[in-house]
């Protein structure tokens, strides 16, 4: 009796494995597509433009989710605004300066151990750490009643940020540790300090990776409902979080003021309406409009990084 060779058997063992999964990528598409789907189909009829540019009125039974809408893009700016610098230098430390001591594992260990943290609990920890000792120690200390010591996009913004700064510090260090070696040993061999090795060489190739953590960053995101559930979000709220600079026609994003936001609406209203039937064709056509609106993020920061690699390549040429 023979048996089939080793490497036949391997052939065998990869062929299979391979199939296995090409099979739960492409079940994973049809997924994802009949998802997508049925979204579309329940909400297209209900997006018009006065969906998308009214308030919501009559008990948001009438009217359109454009403070949600723009809750929505502020929040997601003002997350990214505070996770990036913090991830990338968090990132620059282990990368560059840490090296394999005890720090740089305590830190990683941390990282990884926040990845796997549920994002009801961020909310709980950001309600506590950021409304209550924070927000109150500040009214405290300005002798304010209450400024800073309720929930706020500010600190919705920043539990957010601590929710994606997992995210941004690997992709970014995988984004350095891919620029080749020999690149820091020329530009230290030149007579380069290591800040400059880092601001002009490092970074610089590794912008590509770091734009890549800040893509996962706002799919993470933006489509969070858990962590602001405490920290700033409000169900009916029919104006903008904005507030007019003293002495000037000039409107700005008030961080210290509530605001509506699209995942949150989608499931105060799929769940704590009084006439779900009635609220069905607002709660897809909101759902559908997330996800465009995620969609659109991700593709504008995508497109941004394309053109930011041609002008790179084109200057090396």
């Amino acid at each position: 009796m023979r048996f089939p060779s080793k490497t036949r058997s391997r052939k065998i063992a990869g062929a299979f494995y391979e199939g296995l999964c090409a099979g739960i990528a492409l079940l994973t598409l049809v997924a994802l597509a009949w998802l997508l789907a049925g979204i579309a189909r329940g909400g297209w009829g209900t997006v018009t433009w006065e969906f998308l540019t009214q308030p919501p009125d009559n008990g948001m039974t009438a009217g359109g989710i454009f403070p949600a809408i723009f809750g929505t893009v502020a929040l997601t700016l003002l997350m990214i605004l505070l996770s990036l610098p913090l991830g990338v230098s968090a990132a620059i430390y282990l990368t560059e300066y840490a090296g394999p001591g005890m720090a740089a594992r305590v830190v990683r260990a941390a990282v990884n151990n926040l990845a796997g943290v549920p994002s009801i609990v961020f909310g709980l920890f950001g309600l506590g750490f950021f409304v209550l000792f924070i927000g109150r120690g500040l009214d405290a200390f300005l002798g304010e009643k209450l400024l800073f010591g309720q929930p706020a996009m500010l600190w919705a913004a920043a539990t957010l940020a601590i929710l994606v700064l997992p995210v941004i510090i690997v992709s970014t260090e995988e984004a350095l540790h891919a620029v080749p070696a020999s690149q820091r040993e020329a530009a230290y061999a030149m007579g380069a300090t290591k800040w400059q090795v880092l601001s002009r060489v490092v970074i610089p190739q590794a912008r590509s990776g770091i734009l890549t953590g800040a893509i996962l960053g706002v799919a993470r995101g933006a489509g969070e409902t858990a962590p602001i559930l405490f920290t700033g979000c409000a169900y009916y709220l029919p104006r903008l979080p904005v507030a007019q600079i003293p002495g000037t026609p000039i409107w700005m994003i008030n961080p210290l003021d509530q605001f509506m936001q699209l995942s949150y609406h989608v499931f105060i209203m799929s769940t704590q309406s009084h006439n779900p039937t009635l609220v069905r064709p607002i709660v897809f056509g909101t759902a559908l409009v997330l996800v465009t609106l995620t969609f659109l993020m991700n593709l504008g920061a995508i497109l941004w990084r394309r053109r930011y690699r041609r002008l790179r390549e084109q200057a090396r040429g």
